[in-house]
């Protein structure tokens, strides 16, 4: 609900050259990447709809940690190290991240706080108007973006009905367009169903091929059906109809893999068209929530208003910047997610919270662009399906494929040497001799009697903590 939007200057070709072809970096870093930041509206929002305590009472401490610092770790020293010549070209060699952090050090936040303080006192004006919303416009624009003031106090943040499904005894709701995550997330559950996956075993030949069919078929149709609900007619009804999900699996196999340039989107009616963080709470009440919030890539457009405190998004890189060509995660652009002013960018965001007869079950969820999806699908199964316990369920190596590039990704170790040349020998491409990390899941299960099991994700600095 608190999706960036294109500025009112934006249109389709704006990264396109005078042959149509895309000019490289223009939708991914400085002042052209950014979207019209959400994240403000959307928190607000919710506070106003769900909030107990005054905005002071939450505010006062996140502005006190800005001024008292925040201790770098050896993974963030790493990144902030292997980012930071693109944070002088992107800024100067005065802005703040031109300096080398160590592990230990500590980093504060001054300018943010001021922010802060201005947010809390003022609310929503306090960013979307006056002196922090000029100081974001002509920072924007003079790098080459081509955001305005009355882009700013323009925004607003929508609510959205969420995308709810079953999966045999089970619940999932998860967010809806322009998110994919829930839609994606449903195709699969819904193909994988007809089969009993628990009986192949945890991250089994088969397991894996089964996931990785329902996946390749599910990414197909969002690449091509989804995007802002707003601009585009999105066909709900036919793309999660469980008949129509059978007969996109009828031609899958375990003998051999479906070639994904053998699977385009499936046929509809239509009848109406990384880096990001991630966590999940369950208070003492039982009040649950599951957010994600995101910059896009990792320090997104690598812009830094030293005088405001914050990174800036490029989140216009989730758009289509043309039709068929790939963004920073692989993803081929449709038409449905092309861009035009004020349009809401699609996202793979999936926040989700499953609930079994009735009751909290699992409040799941994770940054990393497009491979989120999957990662969130793969924590869900390994809990449900597998009998994992939920850091065991986070900590399980993970898969990905999203149908287009045509390759399976595997986390590097956790996955038998005879797996993959069993799924080489079917046809499978498999990402060898380049390895990355799946996600950093948060989650937790609400266990029989009441207790909570929290899973952490030890691919990142993240924390598991009771009360």
């Amino acid at each position: 609900m608190g999706r960036e939007k294109a500025p009112l200057a934006a249109h389709r070709d704006m990264y396109l050259d005078s042959l149509g072809n895309v000019i490289p970096g223009l939708s991914t870093s400085g002042g052209t990447a950014v979207g019209v930041p959400g994240t403000v509206a959307g928190v607000l929002e919710v506070h106003k709809k769900f909030g107990k305590l005054p905005l002071n009472k939450i505010m006062e401490p996140i502005i006190a940690l800005a001024r008292k610092g925040v201790v770098v770790t050896e993974k963030q020293a790493k990144r902030l190290e292997g980012t930071r010549k693109r944070f002088i070209e992107a800024n100067s060699d005065s802005t703040k991240f031109a300096t080398v952090y160590k592990a230990g050090d500590t980093i504060k936040y001054p300018a943010l706080a001021t922010t802060l303080e201005k947010i809390m006192n003022e609310g929503r004006d306090g960013f979307y108007k006056g002196e922090v919303a000029q100081k974001i416009a002509a920072y924007v624009q003079a790098k080459g973006g081509v955001i305005t003031e009355e882009d700013l106090a323009r925004y607003e943040a929508k609510w959205r009905s969420p995308i709810v499904f079953d999966y045999k005894d089970i619940k999932i709701i998860s967010m809806g367009p322009p998110s994919s995550g829930g839609m994606t997330m449903d195709q699969i559950f819904t193909m994988i169903a007809p089969y009993e996956i628990a009986s192949y075993g945890h991250n089994s030949t088969r397991a894996i091929q089964l996931f990785t069919e329902a996946s390749r078929r599910a990414y197909a149709d969002r690449n091509h059906y989804l995007g802002d609900p707003d601009f585009v007619d999105i066909p709900y009804k036919g793309l999660m109809d469980v008949d129509y999900l059978k007969c996109r699996m009828a031609d899958f196999t375990f003998d051999r893999a479906t070639l994904s340039s053998e699977v385009g989107h499936g046929t509809v009616e239509i009848v109406e068209s990384s880096e990001t963080t991630h966590y999940s709470i369950i208070d003492a009440e039982g009040n649950a929530i599951s957010a994600t919030t995101t910059l896009n890539g990792g320090y997104g457009s690598k812009l830094y208003i030293d005088a405001l405190g914050f990174f800036l998004n490029n989140e216009m890189d989730d758009f289509s910047t043309k039709p068929g060509v790939p963004n920073m995660f692989g993803l081929p652009g449709s038409e449905a997610n092309s861009i035009a002013p004020e349009k809401r960018m699609l996202s793979s965001m999936s926040p989700t919270v499953v609930e079994r007869d009735g009751e909290l079950y699992m409040v799941v969820g994770t940054p990393g662009g497009s491979t989120i999806i999957t990662a969130v699908a793969q924590t869900i199964l390994n809990v449900h399906e597998f009998n994992l316990s939920m850091q065991d369920a986070v900590n399980a190596p993970r898969f990905h494929h999203q149908w287009m590039p045509d390759v399976v990704v595997f986390e590097p170790e956790g996955f038998p040497l005879e797996t993959i040349e069993t799924l080489k020998a079917k046809g499978y491409q498999i990402n060898e001799g380049r390895t990355r990390i799946i996600g950093k899941v948060d989650a937790i299960r609400v266990l029989e009697d009441g207790r909570l099991e929290g899973g952490a994700d030890k691919r990142g600095d993240d924390t598991a903590a009771g009360y």
